[in-house]
């Protein structure tokens, strides 16, 4: 064995891309003194004075708005919701990163059997919700968002068609971690699009009353969106 590994040492990773990305930002965030409330420079910008794409940039951005950092808004940008430390951060960014295979585990054992579930028992009404939010995600995604609250409707509409108190109980639960992978799936470029193309295959399996390819459509689509670049 090695020297180091007989006096216990462990060699040091290379920080991650995303890692090294954060720790700029922050740092351009106390330079420029920004407080609560302020506005970050326009991704464009921000890409162009750390030498990265707007994409590399952006899974960055996703990074910090899910541990609470920024709040990125639509039309406005990225604000600054709190100033914390950078240790602090990427503390924060690991733990994210190693509990999102055990959040993926999760939604495709509960989220399978809620699709099955609705497939069988869904009412005229719980069609209207699922097609509602279906809408309420084409709309938001046409405009230029991310479809966020459109897809949280839509998971909240396939649960409720279940008509499972338990499996309910279970999804909100574990309502704010799915947030987590919502938010970082949802931020890279054409996700939404591609999940929303997905959603309307697991409503069209409900609709047509059909458990198995309503639970195989769900376990793709969180296939699917569980694919971030945090994990990469």
């Amino acid at each position: 064995m090695e020297k180091t590994a007989r006096l216990g040492l462990e060699r040091v990773s290379r920080p991650r891309l995303y890692e090294q990305l954060v720790e700029q930002i922050l740092a351009y965030i106390e330079s420029a003194q920004l407080k609560p409330g302020d506005l970050l420079p326009a991704e464009r910008d921000l890409a162009e004075r750390l030498g990265v794409s707007r994409a590399t940039l952006a899974q960055a951005l996703v990074a910090l708005e899910v541990l609470g950092v920024i709040d990125v808004q639509h039309g406005t940008g990225a604000v600054l919701a709190r100033r914390p430390s950078v240790a602090s951060v990427i503390k924060g960014l690991r733990e994210h990163r190693s509990r999102l295979p055990e959040i993926v585990e999760a939604r495709s054992t509960l989220e399978g059997k809620l699709a099955a579930l609705a497939a069988a028992r869904r009412t005229d009404e719980d069609l209207k919700a699922i097609d509602h939010a279906l809408g309420v995600m084409a709309k938001e995604i046409s405009a230029g968002d991310r479809g966020t609250q459109g897809d949280e409707l839509f998971h909240e509409a396939i649960t409720a068609a279940a008509h499972s108190s338990v499996l309910a109980q279970l999804m909100a639960f574990i309502a704010e971690m799915i947030l987590e992978t919502r938010m970082e799936s949802l931020g890279q470029p054409g996700r939404p699009e591609q999940s929303l193309a997905s959603h309307r295959r697991i409503a069209d399996a409900i609709r047509d009353q059909d458990p198995e390819a309503a639970a195989e459509a769900m376990l793709a689509h969180i296939e699917l969106v569980s694919d971030v670049e945090l994990l990469r």
